[in-house]
């Protein structure tokens, strides 16, 4: 919308009147389908050439010689979707009518040969299976869809979409994913430091290689290329802390104009070479870097279009999603985020950061959940997701993340297929076969079997490593641990925990997947197994609070025999759910006492156990303090546009300056502070829930699988809140406004309406589809 170049105190007027201009426009606007996918992805028609797209079409690609990049459909019943366009409020679909065929023609005229499915009665918009004639392998098809809705309304078809089936097709080949993207970026700023020596700035830090277009001669043979991520008294540091990125690069050129790719060595990462994911030939090798400094070589040569900074990274709409708040370093935060899942994605999975390039359970759940908060886009999460499956970390709580991002991915998607086909294995990620009588795990009890080990895929490469006759899992709390990495005892992310043999944060997440398991066996109509994962998750929570639950200070201990108590304890057990109500109040103020003595990770729970709570004013706090602790650090004291791994070298020596894991305001901010979450599958149903602390005011763009969302808010605390909604049509929605003490009134587009009452909020329920203005008075 561009609001972003506002003035503040014009911001919210304009942001509203864009809201009313919109509902006008929408008048004028088809009302036909439109965002169609195939297996969640929007662009299965994607054609690139080494890498970048190219402007012709699918169905023409392949019958050409060159070596296209393209999206191929392995699935024989692929599934489609769309977004249900009206401009009447209330509006839900009603019914459907998909119509694919094998050739362009017949579609054009509104045959289906492969497959008609006829009018549908349904409001399903998503997830809708393909139900026609056998798919042909190596095949180009042609689909399109039209609806009905409440309103009476008959769309007109959409637009057409194509796709290519794979070689091999089946019931469930895993995820449909796009081939990795390139695009190429000018600088933003070049500076002369001498003569024959120039500083290049492209503004932000991406994985990809440098081209550049050099004129030798007889004097200028080699020029030297500095490549990296930080710069230090106006130069590229040479000697970066820790992991972070420099690389020098001798180019021999040729006399006269010519334009060089300059190729990145061969590094070593941490870990073993059988475990680093390798990029495909068309894209070679990559680092990651912001800064350019071209030695050897007249400046005055150097011009914008003469050096490129080639981006590698998984397609990605950085248009689809945007925020903007009254605070400018919330902002920042924000973009930094957003900016880290794009660059970060250049492996075609979520990775542990720069130094390992290899999926690690905890930074990929990170990476998904802040995914999701700034982009319609489902496959790399489950790519990656359903890798991380059969290819265990030995880190306790990192292998029972995966359930979470099971249960994450379904409510996002609503499809149920990688679940259900994952099933046992999830089961395997709950660990419930190291629990004792009281349901209570360990790891460190003799109950890590093989049987165990296979189960939940630690594969021989992990646990190798730990040169044991017996491996066994490690618990792991946050990460580094006290006297890891050459910290001191002292030091550390994990609050000086005490590591017992009953861990009160393993089994917090221990509950937390008996929790989600009991809802997926519900999800899949398994109904008993639900019933017995009920009961494990009360057996735990009751045994939890009666053992670990300090009945003195009315906090948590770190464990069984335990009488330390840490922030991972305490927020861990609030976040999941574990703590009494009646003990909220103390948790909390000792959560608070000890600051972000976690690291990025760990600071993702934090924040939720916060909003969880009603604390969104210190959560705002965290979220923009200027301390050796928190994001704004990266931006304003090191110059990063990519979230780092640790708050700093002190806290992690071999930190590296792109890690999704640090990411965790770009999830927290859609979610929690603008209050945007789906409470039924698929976003059938969401809630809108703004918890604004002490902001004026903040407007998001959310993009989800059924359409954007659009969320903005002026906030004066105790005197009035408005809060301007749009909600895609086949939507719908509960709306909650935070109140204060005295008499309230709650108006809809100026109107009177009922609410109903909880602690801290009122609640307009089953909102439906279009742009609503609600205001809540208080009258003292």
């Amino acid at each position: 919308m561009g609001t972003h170049r506002l003035k503040p105190a014009c911001f919210i007027c304009v942001f509203f009147c864009v809201f009313t201009l919109c509902a006008f426009a929408d008048e004028k606007e088809s009302n036909q389908p439109t965002s169609l996918t195939v297996n969640f992805l929007l662009h299965p028609d994607l054609v690139l050439f080494d890498g970048y797209p190219v402007n012709i079409e699918l169905r023409e690609a392949v019958n050409r010689d060159e070596k296209f990049q393209l999206v191929e459909i392995a699935h024989s019943q692929p599934l489609f979707g769309w977004v249900v366009n009206s401009s009447k409020s209330n509006t839900l679909q009603s019914a459907y009518r998909v119509l694919v065929s094998s050739n362009l023609s017949d579609l054009q005229n509104d045959s289906g040969d492969v497959w008609d499915s006829g009018k549908v009665e349904s409001d399903q918009s998503i997830n809708v299976k393909y139900s026609g004639k056998a798919l042909i392998p190596k095949t180009v098809y042609f689909w399109k869809v039209k609806t009905w809705d409440n309103q009476g309304i008959e769309s007109e078809f959409s637009t057409t979409q194509q796709f290519l089936t794979a070689e091999e097709l089946s019931v469930y080949p895993g995820v449909t994913t796009y081939p990795l993207n390139k695009q190429d970026y000018s600088p933003t700023h070049i500076t002369k430091l001498a003569d024959d020596y120039t500083l290049i700035d492209f503004d932000k830090a991406r994985f990809g290689r440098l081209r550049i277009n050099l004129f030798g001669t007889k004097e200028i043979d080699t020029v030297s290329i500095h490549l990296g991520e930080k710069v230090k008294d106006g130069k590229i540091d040479r000697n970066p802390e820790g992991s972070v990125r420099y690389e020098l690069i001798k180019v021999l050129v040729k006399p006269g104009w010519h334009t060089y790719e300059v190729l990145i060595p061969p590094h070593y990462y941490q870990g073993k070479p059988d475990r680093i994911l390798r990029m495909p030939d068309y894209i070679g090798k990559v680092m990651p870097f912001r800064y350019c400094e071209i030695g050897n070589y007249p400046s005055e040569l150097i011009t914008a279009d003469k050096v490129q900074q080639i981006s590698v990274f998984y397609p990605f709409d950085e248009e689809a999603s945007s925020f903007y708040s009254s605070d400018t370093v919330l902002n920042a935060v924000w973009e930094m985020c957003k900016h880290t899942i794009k660059a970060t994605s250049f492996c075609g999975m979520y990775v542990d950061g720069d130094r390992e390039r290899f999926p690690r359970e905890a930074d990929s759940y990170l990476a998904q959940m802040t995914h999701y908060g700034v982009e319609r886009e489902f496959s790399l999460a489950r790519y990656t997701h359903e890798f991380q499956i059969t290819y265990s970390s030995q880190w306790t709580e990192w292998l029972m993340h995966v359930v979470l991002m099971a249960w994450e991915d379904f409510m996002e998607t609503g499809d149920t297929s990688s679940m259900a086909h994952y099933y046992e294995d999830l089961k395997a990620k709950t660990l419930m076969d190291l629990a004792r009588e009281d349901g209570l795990i360990s790891t460190r009890t003799g109950l890590v079997t093989w049987d165990v080990i296979n189960a939940v895929h630690w594969k021989k490469t992990e646990w190798q490593r730990q040169k044991k006759d017996m491996p066994n899992f490690r618990d792991i709390v946050d990460w580094p641990q006290s006297g890891e990495l050459g910290l001191s005892e002292r030091q550390g992310e994990t609050d000086d925990f005490e590591f017992e043999d009953i861990n009160t944060v393993v089994n917090a997440f221990h509950f937390r997947t008996l929790v989600l398991m009991e809802r997926i066996a519900k999800q899949l109509g398994k109904n008993e197994e639900a019933l017995l994962f009920e009961s494990q998750a009360e057996l735990v929570k009751r045994s939890f609070n009666k053992i670990l639950l300090d009945k003195k200070t009315g906090i948590y201990v770190d464990g069984e025999g335990s009488t330390h108590s840490s922030l991972h304890a305490n927020m861990f057990a609030v976040t999941f759910g574990l703590a009494p109500e009646k003990n909220l109040p103390k948790i909390m103020e000792f959560i608070k006492s000890r600051g972000l003595a976690c690291s990025p990770y760990g600071a993702l729970y934090l924040l939720e156990s916060l909003f969880q709570t009603g604390k969104a004013d210190y959560a705002l706090d965290l979220m923009t303090q200027q301390s050796d602790r928190g994001w704004a650090r990266w931006i304003y004291e090191f110059g990063a546009t990519n979230a780092l791994e640790s708050w700093g070298p002190e806290f992690k020596p071999n930190l590296d300056w792109s890690h999704a894991w640090g990411s965790a305001p770009g999830t927290t901010i859609p979610r929690k502070l603008m209050g945007i979450e789906p409470i039924e599958p698929g976003y059938r149903k969401i809630r809108i829930k703004p918890q604004p602390g002490w902001l004026k005011h903040a407007e998001i763009e959310l993009p989800t699988i059924r359409g954007d969302v659009h969320v903005a808010f002026q906030n004066v605390p105790g005197e009035k809140f408005e809060l301007n909604v749009s909600i895609p049509a086949n939507m719908q929605a509960d709306v909650f406004l935070p109140k204060s003490g005295g008499r309230i009134v709650l108006l809809m587009n100026e109107e009177p309406i009922e609410f109903r009452e909880t602690e801290g909020f009122v609640i307009a329920k089953n909102i439906g589809s279009g742009t609503r203005n609600f205001k809540l008075i208080v009258k003292k």
